[in-house]
């Protein structure tokens, strides 16, 4: 095993956040599993203008580097109109040769608007979770007692999911039938470690109202879509009746409002765009793997905790490249491995395995006291 290589001082930040975690929840959290863990379980090769993960790649020109990721069928698809040819039978030199005719900015623009995840290195300024009070608040219940409603998907959102489960709430993964979180399909390890101690709720978004109910009787909601997606479907924290103190978490490539809000990203698009990378200005290489995903799992939880100390009440936007780059404002400290391997314990439930218990649980918190 080859472990993850990360700047010292981002390690080191993110072990305080674990360690706030920790003291909040009485739940030890290991940031260096956190962090370094998906690599140590798949046994991931260490990133070097490749990601970790293969799907995304750093690329320069005379303007600057970008990171373009084309982990999706989809994503492959788009690369004729993005690259504007006709035939691209290889997709990565077809992008390398228009990224050097036409630039970075001008390749993250085009693909952008094709749906494409990109990001121009430390194009994206650190700033903290942005949070709105839009209900009531309430006394803070026991961390064992709340309901959170998990929609989120891949890595950041599960993580923090995952993390809420360990302090004894009860978690419902949501997904759809037609499509289910895509790491689902991939290695079982992974995603167990992040998605085991929930439960599973299969629901189709476009008959929602069994989720309308669950979103209704949630004290915690994650979900990482793009901001008008449940929107649209009337399930936007706007659109579903709040009980005194929910917490709605938007986790988001590069924020909820504004001109980005539309932007796509993963893991490591999202931390080239906040400017945490490794190597040198003149030859940049990925920062660990994925490194905005679990870095942003770990805000998010400690974000939760910080609200429901508060009484809740709030809507809370996590911008992946917004946490990449508070992490690569921190001093330059030298390098250090990560890798420490989790402990997986369980395994994920099925697909829709307990529709029946969350729809039991949701009436019986929907059911007017007594």
């Amino acid at each position: 095993m080859t472990p993850v290589v990360l700047p010292a001082a981002v390690l080191a930040e993110a072990r305080a956040t674990a360690r706030t975690v920790t003291a909040a929840t009485g739940v030890d959290v290991d940031a260096d599993e956190a962090l370094g863990g998906r690599a140590a379980l798949l046994d991931l090769p260490r990133g070097g203008t490749v990601s970790a993960g293969g799907a995304t790649r750093l690329m320069g020109a005379e303007d600057g580097w970008c990171a373009l990721t084309l982990a999706r069928p989809d994503d492959l698809d788009a690369v004729p109109a993005l690259v504007e040819a006709d035939d691209t039978p290889d997709p990565w030199a077809a992008v390398r040769e228009r990224i050097r005719a036409t630039g970075v900015h001008a390749i993250a623009a085009r693909a952008r608007l094709l749906g494409l995840p990109a990001g121009v290195l430390g194009e994206t300024a650190p700033a903290s979770p942005v949070v709105r009070t839009v209900g009531a608040r309430t006394h803070p219940h026991p961390l064992r007692d709340l309901l959170v409603a998990d929609l989120s998907s891949m890595w950041a959102g599960p993580l923090c999911g995952r993390l809420l489960a360990r302090t004894g709430a009860t978690v419902v993964k949501v997904e759809s039938p037609n499509r289910p979180d895509g790491t689902r399909a991939g290695p079982a390890p992974f995603f167990d470690w992040v998605n085991s101690g929930k439960l599973s709720y299969a629901v189709d978004f476009a008959r929602p109202g069994g989720l309308v109910r669950l979103l209704a009787a949630a004290d915690v909601v994650l979900e990482s879509s793009r901001p008008a997606a449940l929107h649209t479907r009337g399930l936007g924290p706007a659109d579903v009746p709040a009980r005194d103190g929910r917490i709605w978490v938007q986790i988001t490539g590069h924020g909820a409002v504004g001109e980005r809000a539309h932007w796509v990203a993963f893991g490591d698009d999202a931390a080239v765009s906040g400017g945490l990378v490794g190597g040198t200005a003149a030859a940049p290489v990925f920062c660990g793997d994925a490194i905005a995903d679990p870095l942003t799992g770990l805000e998010a939880a400690r974000a939760v905790l910080e609200s429901h100390a508060r009484g809740g009440g709030e809507v809370i936007d996590v911008a992946m490249a917004a946490v990449a780059a508070r992490y690569a404002a921190l001093p330059v400290e030298g390098e250090i491995p990560c890798s420490a391997t989790p402990s997986v314990t369980g395994t994920a439930a099925r697909l829709g395995e307990h529709n029946a218990l969350v729809e039991d649980l949701v009436a019986r918190r929907l059911a007017p006291a007594c």
